[in-house]
């Protein structure tokens, strides 16, 4: 119901009240008693116009004044005087309906003043009337105390609902941004996704096309130049089909990790002419999709960039499942033992690559480690990764 509407049948109420009242007063042939009634009325009339044009004139979401408070006190007020009186008690429903606005509108203590003149009308009125007894004035009281109680009531549903409002545009808010870092979660996986596709596979053809390149070089052997530089154009055309795979590689449905790990050692053995072992220790567990793609991409890099430091030298690559994670390992020999240059071993595509994998890593609660092995002669890549929790032995 609009503010326009609720005056309106205020209004319509207030007038059907004044002319009850004055036609049963009439009826008692008492003009003095008409009198008071008709003023009392009119009084009425004119608070509950001055009380509807401050709120009119009231911001929206602005606590009225003092002004309200005085206007619908006067209302309640004079309502239960004239409720008092002979042929009045129809007037206690204006007194109610003060004391409704005030207690939906006004503050606690506002309210309870109107309250207070109202009851206070009633018990003057009752003292001045010689036909009021003490079981009217309480009735008439109980009356606008449930107006105030309404008007409470209606108050606390008006902030409840402007709660509730309030809390749906700041989940929508919530929402939005969620949705923006989903985007941009999602622009991070495919930035990774492509960036490691393109090092795996620019790594290994640049890596055939240094081959040819010695070969015709230092040997002028055409025929082996032209065997490596088919490797390297089906390098490039395995490499652009898998590009296209990586905008859904997170999604699209894999092998378990042991067969993907398997099948990636021995293309890359075939390839590129080298040794890889693959082993797997522990009982093999399923896991998480993130996870089968970041040690696939890890174990990529790590035998692309033994390639290139330690070409035809063998590689070792083990999985390992414990009780609480999973471990991939890659070991390959250094080219020089002796040198203390071994950050220039660590990515095959200046240095981004090791980056991106700790960051793949790091998203799903993962370590890497790559370096020299104590005083070994071995160049390690170690990925470790959590096990679920439904994933874990008993």
């Amino acid at each position: 119901m609009t503010q326009t509407t609720a005056w309106a049948s205020r209004t319509l109420a207030f007038v059907c009240m004044f002319l009850g009242t004055i036609l049963a007063a009439r009826g008692a042939h008492d003009s003095r008693l008409i009198v008071v009634q008709v003023v009392g009325f009119v009084v009425i009339g004119l608070a509950l116009a001055a009380a509807a044009l401050i709120q009119a004139r009231t911001p929206a979401n602005t606590a009225p004044g003092l002004g309200l408070t005085a206007a619908l006190g006067i209302v309640c007020a004079a309502g239960g005087g004239i409720s008092a009186t002979r042929d009045g008690t129809l007037a206690v429903a204006m007194a109610a309906i003060a004391a409704l606005i005030a207690g939906g509108d006004t503050k606690l203590g506002q309210a309870l003043a109107v309250m207070g003149l109202g009851i206070l009308g009633v018990l003057i009125g009752g003292v001045l009337s010689t036909v009021t007894n003490a079981a009217d004035a309480v009735g008439l009281i109980a009356i606008i105390f449930t107006g105030l109680m309404l008007g409470l009531h209606r108050r606390t549903y008006r902030v409840q609902a402007e709660q509730a409002a309030e809390l749906l545009e700041r989940t929508k808010q919530v929402q939005d941004l969620q949705r923006q870092t989903d985007v941009l979660d999602e622009r991070a996986r495919i930035a990774r996704e492509i960036h490691d596709v393109l090092a795996h596979s620019l790594g290994g053809l640049g890596i055939q096309i240094q081959a040819a390149r010695a070969v015709l070089t230092d040997h002028g052997d055409v025929d082996k130049a032209l065997e490596v530089l088919a490797t390297a154009q089906r390098l490039a055309s395995d490499g652009l089909k898998e590009t296209r795979h990586a905008l859904h590689a997170l999604r699209a449905d894999m092998l378990s990790i042991d067969v993907e790990l398997r099948n990636l050692a021995e293309e890359h053995g075939r390839l590129h002419h080298a040794k890889i072992a693959f082993d797997v220790e522990g009982t093999p567990r399923e896991l998480p999709a993130a996870a089968s793609v970041a040690l696939l991409r890890v174990a990529q890099e790590a035998m692309i960039n033994a390639t290139k430091h330690a070409p035809r030298k063998p590689v070792e690559v083990r999985l390992e499942y414990t009780r609480e994670q999973v471990r991939l390992t890659v070991d390959n020999p250094l080219p020089n033992p002796k040198s203390s240059k071994t950050a220039e071993l660590e990515t095959a595509d200046t240095g981004y690559g090791l980056t991106g994998m700790r960051e793949r890593l790091l998203l799903i609660g993962g370590t890497l480690h790559a370096g020299p092995e104590g005083e070994t002669e071995t160049w390690t890549v170690r990925a470790e990764l959590p096990l679920p929790p439904t994933t874990t032995e008993d």
